[in-house]
């Protein structure tokens, strides 16, 4: 049953679009963690994923897509999200509920977030392209934030708070990545906002 209001379930051609979309995404972050960047080929990973390199294309313009993701999609959700929260919601706390879908994304494949987190790190070529995405639909926060708070576009600070929310989105990935212990994607990325709404105080000496 479809709950009202909610948007309609995917129907079985856009769930074998999204299989297919992710089997490549996986073939392309294993093959390139194992061989490095320059030692795999669009048609190496397509024969992993097994499909042709003409559908590779469907998906992906190149392997580097591929490996660091296309965030044209989520991108226009997370805005969208951040565009209908409760008029007179303090920015942190819109920007926080609006990260909902996406911590829920992460943490639904942790080995696969991890990998990708790897993949960059070992291969500082992708962070343009990784940076440039990213940049796209930061700047289109940073117009609804403006607008929401009936201040100019040049304004400062929806700018700087929507970077700022963006490293703490990060820094928490990366801590849920590299450490396991039981800490959840989502309490982490709380633990972050609130150190950010708090005036990020310095830590107490570790005991």
């Amino acid at each position: 049953m479809t709950t009202p209001g909610a948007p309609p379930a995917p129907g079985l051609r856009d769930r074998k679009k999204r299989q297919t979309r992710a089997a490549l995404a996986e073939a392309a972050l294993r093959l390139v963690a194992e061989r490095g960047l320059d030692q795999v080929t669009v048609e190496e990973i397509s024969a992993a994923a097994d499909v042709s390199a003409r559908t590779f294309f469907n998906y992906f313009a190149s392997k580097d897509e591929a490996l660091v993701g296309d965030p044209a999609g989520g991108g226009v959700r997370l805005v969208a999200r951040v565009a209908a929260a409760p008029p007179g919601q303090p920015v942190l706390t819109t920007l926080r509920h609006a990260l909902d879908e996406v911590i829920d994304e992460i943490r639904a494949d942790r080995e696969l977030w991890s990998l990708r987190m790897e993949v960059v790190t070992r291969n500082p070529a992708l962070l343009p392209r990784l940076i440039a995405g990213n940049a796209a639909t930061e700047q289109a926060i940073v117009d609804v934030l403006a607008a929401r708070l009936g201040v100019g576009p040049d304004h400062p600070y929806p700018r700087l708070v929507t970077a700022v929310a963006g490293a703490a989105l990060r820094a928490a990935m990366t801590r849920w990545a590299t450490h396991r212990d039981d800490r959840d994607l989502a309490d982490l990325v709380d633990e972050a906002f609130a150190a950010l709404a708090a005036g990020l105080p310095e830590p107490g000496p570790a005991r």
